[in-house]
């Protein structure tokens, strides 16, 4: 599966899913830009890209905020004239009981993965319009189709990101327009490794138990979805070049969720 000719935006792209995602498109062949709130991490990461004869820009990003998506997705047009593919990726997560979240953690982590993803489509949206179509992938979770217990903010935007993502299938359609959600099980990334403690903590159990009597429970090897197993599949539905394939999400979790 090749991308050649095609320009990425790939959001929270400085480590984790979103890096090895971006690794993965560039050696695909397509133009990579990384954004993320950690400026360096992020120019960093081109800069490798670029020694490894990629097309690649790093941008600092807020997603939150409307004047750096805006800013940002200029600056991908200004480097490689079109934006083909936007990956939806920025997220955080914060584990609390319902009773003791704050209103002001539910509306940051809403932010970031839902004001984040309507940001970031809006804007690319309009140049793949313009441009003669596109693909536009969320990262949701097994959360975008079930509830886990501590993670009530969480658990609703990836919701909200399966219903964004049928609209935009099916607006973006007249215009060439691809829209899917990646639906990933647990990857042992910096964000899930800092869950293994604080999980353990509010459940009253070992973080060992943690990892096989809760995040590992139900996939059917007792395994962890990889970097690779989620990037290999947003490649194949970046380079997937029909209306058959739009509007669904994709489940990654080693059988923890069966549709």
């Amino acid at each position: 599966m090749r991308l050649d000719g095609k320009a990425a935006l790939v959001t929270g792209a400085g480590s984790g899913i979103g890096k090895h995602i971006a690794e993965t498109f560039a050696a695909a062949g397509a133009a990579v830009t990384i954004a993320d709130l950690d400026g360096s991490a992020a120019t960093d990461l081109a800069g490798v890209l670029r020694a490894k004869g990629a097309r690649a820009l790093g941008v600092r990003m807020d997603v939150t905020s409307e004047k750096e998506v805006e800013a940002g997705v200029a600056k991908v047009v200004s480097a490689f004239d079109r934006v083909d593919i936007l990956v939806s990726n920025a997220g955080i997560q914060i584990v609390r009981p319902i009773e003791a979240l704050s209103l002001a953690e539910w509306k940051t982590l809403l932010a970031v993965h839902l004001d984040g993803a309507f940001l970031t489509t809006r804007e690319c949206i309009k140049r793949m319009y313009t441009g003669g179509g596109g693909t536009i992938l969320y990262m949701g979770s097994v959360h975008s189709k079930e509830g886990s217990p501590l993670k009530a903010p969480y658990v609703t935007a990836k919701h909200g990101l399966a219903g964004l993502c049928q609209v935009v299938a099916k607006e973006g359609a007249p215009h060439n327009v691809r829209a899917n959600v990646i639906c990933p099980g647990f990857v042992r990334t910096p964000l899930v490794t800092k869950q293994i403690p604080e999980q353990a903590r509010a459940l009253g159990i070992s973080e060992a138990d943690v990892v096989s009597k809760v995040m590992l429970k139900e996939t059917v090897d007792g395994e962890f979805t990889t970097l690779d197993d989620v990037a290999q599949v947003a490649l194949f539905l970046a380079a997937f070049r029909s209306n058959a394939l739009t509007g669904q999400s994709i489940v990654v979790s080693h059988g923890w969720h069966m549709q």
